[in-house]
């Protein structure tokens, strides 16, 4: 499928971040779970990116290493075909009743082995609408008085499968198929060469290498978990969480929101809040929409449900700060190749007034070890140094302020708590020109202080809902 749709030279910027291989990855990171749904598989190209793939015979590296992890992984043997590695144990199995002491006020943590995956819905595929559980939440989106854009769903195919939408792309701020980010979504850190460091998809077997590498040399990290994945390896999310991690939501099943129902996209943003609040305690503020598929229907229901929108840096049509490891483990992309967009990475981020998040998975043995090995010892060796934080952190924030029970209401404003429940939807979404060809439109820029930054984006979220 990739041939007919890449050229051999370059992938483009608006694509899926995991591309058609992704049931293969997840089948190869949990053999028990049951098949993702199609959705995963499709998405179509519209341009063309910095980020490589497709041609993975006599790539070479672009430039010379400054350094490298002594027990690193060769590249030649980071390939599709790697020998399957023994995983590491978990750096620590924690006691029910443990608190967090980093984060003030936290609560303990629940006993991870008293969660039961029967209580759950069906591992990768949407939930069903009509639990309970989803019909609550469906209530408290609506309770809340935030207008829900009529936006037509889109159809599995992406940007070539989906005409009209990709026609309103812009009016509909549909990143997937023009790039297009509000004010409201968390693109970029504040402050020049600080890296919001983040992991998704897992967590995965070879996770507990990653955190022994952070713990090695004092790093933490945004992971965006899939619900799915942490009701298979609660123990592990909670090793993440209580080695100072930020722990944030990254749907439960993996699918191109878009193309998912109102009520669809609830299930899967609450399902995905409450396996981490189960397993930690604490419900998180942010999320990651997966392959970055996200319009403003989307958004509004997030908002609605206390959820943040966390993207990948875009700082033009071409150029988006992925490392294009997702396609790593099943031979889209090598080594040479994933370390060439990361040393554009580097040098972009100097063209740049800000800091920058870049897009990295841990949920494959082949990307943890390109990470461990190669990628984060280049960073650590970068000069000017990079600020290595969680995205709450380079948000200038702490830590407490990533979930529900510990954020600080009085100077972080949750998203949902804005005084409008008064506000009837309107009965058109608001035509929104751009500027820029194509529908695609830049990043927004970013703002000097958070708090400033959420309050300022929230009341301009509005604006474009109220008209």
């Amino acid at each position: 499928m990739w041939p007919a749709l890449l050229s051999l030279v370059a992938l483009s910027p608006l694509i899926s971040a995991h591309g058609p291989h992704i049931a293969q990855h997840i089948a190869r990171a949990n053999p028990a779970a049951s098949s993702p749904t199609t959705a995963h598989s499709s998405l179509a190209t519209s341009s063309t990116n910095t980020t490589t793939t497709a041609n993975t015979t006599s790539v070479t590296l672009t430039f010379s290493l400054i350094s490298t992890n002594p027990t690193a992984v060769p590249l030649s043997d980071i390939v599709s075909s790697a020998s399957t590695q023994p995983t590491q144990a978990l750096t620590t199995t924690w006691q029910p009743g443990s608190v967090p002491t980093f984060i003030p006020g936290a609560p303990a943590l629940p006993n991870a082995l008293a969660l039961n995956p029967a209580n759950y819905p069906a591992l990768d595929k949407t939930p069903p609408t009509d639990s309970p559980e989803v019909l609550q939440w469906i209530q408290e989106v609506a309770n809340t008085g935030i207008p829900i854009p009529d936006i037509p769903v889109t159809n599995p195919g992406g940007c070539g499968n989906n005409t009209a939408a990709v026609a309103n792309a812009t009016e509909r701020c549909w990143w997937t198929c023009g790039g297009c980010t509000r004010p409201t979504d968390i693109t970029t850190c504040p402050k020049k060469d600080t890296w919001g460091l983040t992991y998704d998809d897992g967590p995965g077997l070879y996770t507990p290498d990653l955190l022994t590498y952070f713990q090695q040399h004092s790093l933490h990290s945004t992971f965006f978990v899939v619900g799915s994945r942490c009701i298979s390896r609660p123990a592990m999310l909670q090793d993440e969480y209580m080695a100072g991690h930020q722990i944030a939501a990254h749907t439960w099943s993996h699918p191109y929101m878009t193309t998912r129902t109102n009520e669809e996209v609830i299930a899967e943003l609450g399902w995905s809040k409450k396996i981490i609040k189960d397993a930690l305690g604490v419900t998180p503020l942010h999320w990651r929409p997966p392959f970055g598929d996200i319009d403003d229907r989307v958004r509004a229901i997030a908002t609605a449900m206390n959820l943040e929108t966390v993207i990948w840096t875009r700082i033009s049509p071409t150029q988006t700060f992925d490392t294009g490891d997702y396609t790593l483990a099943a031979g889209g992309v090598t080594a040479q190749q994933v370390l060439n967009n990361w040393e554009s990475i580097m040098g972009n981020s100097s063209k740049i007034s800000t800091g920058f998040i870049a897009l990295e998975h841990d949920l494959w043995q082949q990307t943890v070890d390109i990470a461990v090995g190669y990628i984060l010892p280049e960073a650590l060796a970068h000069s000017p140094s990079f600020n290595i934080t969680p995205v709450i952190e380079c948000l200038n924030m702490p830590l407490a302020n990533a979930y529900v029970e510990t954020n600080d209401n009085s100077t972080n404003p949750p998203p949902a708590d804005a005084p409008i429940s008064h506000v009837k939807r309107p009965q058109s979404w608001p035509k929104l020109v751009s500027p820029y060809p194509d529908h695609r439109a830049p990043c927004n820029p970013p703002v000097d202080q958070a708090a400033e930054h959420q309050r300022a984006a929230l009341s301009t979220l509005l604006s474009y809902i109220l008209g």
